[in-house]
């Protein structure tokens, strides 16, 4: 039998009791006024990476990396930042996602290579990850230039795939070589992500749409994935690089929460092919962005 939803009383309790920490932890700063003038704006930051994080599947480092770039952050404080907020985001969305497919699609054909492609794809990307911060080995470029190329061949690929292919059937399960590629696609992205903060997502997602997977599903997966990765990241940037920006964090974390919350209704709400548009045309964008603002 499936969990029942939250009663109201619980909800309100739950949102009660974060605020009250988010207060302390606040109230904890040498001087919380000065704070709350200085990083107030990170919160906008937070939500909008969030939304377009869990609503397309792409890591928010898509829209934090290039934030901080701007404000002058470091390479390392920009990455270890950007995995702290999405450790909020998206764990958000990858709970609201999984309640969603727990309630509403587990019974769909379309959906049930879910949760083989995400234990797949994150074994992959987790020993990658943890072993490129544990062997320290460095990005070949700038992190910058990296995140740039990357973005730039991730959206030109799905526009242009998007655009030019017609209504295709879509796909129902994971075949062999699916398996395969998901893995490959978990080490490689686990060593791109540990650089840039993002990078599984991206290349989940891009391999499970042009696949023909069902476009919620590959972004659900993709949201997961991505969940995992951070969380199996951040350890290192607290205890090793010491190198999140945690005023920042207290902003921006609390709204992608909610920006990783309301991102599934936004995805279920738009067509398959918008929501392929959206992601592509973003990614491309924040790429030429920032190779032409280096």
């Amino acid at each position: 039998m499936l969990n029942p939803p939250l009663s109201p009383y619980r909800k309100l309790w739950a949102v009660i009791g974060f605020v009250v920490v988010w207060l302390s932890l606040l109230l904890a700063q040498p001087e919380p006024s000065q704070v709350v003038a200085e990083h107030y704006k990170f919160s906008l930051l937070g939500v909008l990476g969030a939304i377009f994080a869990n609503s397309t599947g792409a890591g928010g480092g898509v829209v934090f990396i290039p934030a901080f770039h701007q404000l002058g952050f470091s390479e390392l404080q920009s990455v270890a930042t950007s995995f702290a907020i999405q450790c909020c985001g998206m764990s958000a969305g990858a709970l609201t996602w999984l309640y969603s497919y727990r309630h509403n699609h587990r019974s769909e054909a379309q959906w049930q290579g879910l949760i083989p492609a995400v234990l797949t794809c994150a074994a992959g990307a987790v020993v990658a990850l943890l072993a490129t911060q544990w062997l320290a080995i460095g990005a070949p470029a700038a992190t910058h230039l990296i995140f740039s190329v990357f973005s730039v061949g991730l959206g030109v690929v799905t526009l242009y795939c998007t655009l030019t292919k017609g209504k295709q059937t879509v796909v129902c399960g994971l075949l062999w070589f699916d398996y395969v590629a998901l893995a490959a696609i978990g080490l490689l992205g686990g060593v791109i992500t540990a650089w840039l903060s993002v990078g599984v997502g991206e290349l989940m997602a891009v391999y499970l749409i042009l696949r023909g997977f069902n476009v919620s599903m590959a972004i659900a997966g993709a949201v997961m994935v991505s969940a995992l990765s951070v969380w199996a990241a951040i350890p290192h940037h607290i205890w090793s690089t010491n190198a999140v920006a945690w005023q920042v964090v207290l902003f921006a974390g609390p709204s992608a929460i909610l920006g990783g919350i309301i991102a599934r209704t936004i995805v279920e709400y738009l067509s398959a092919k918008i929501v392929k548009l959206i992601f592509s045309a973003w990614v491309l964008l924040t790429g030429l962005f920032i190779l032409l603002a280096a």
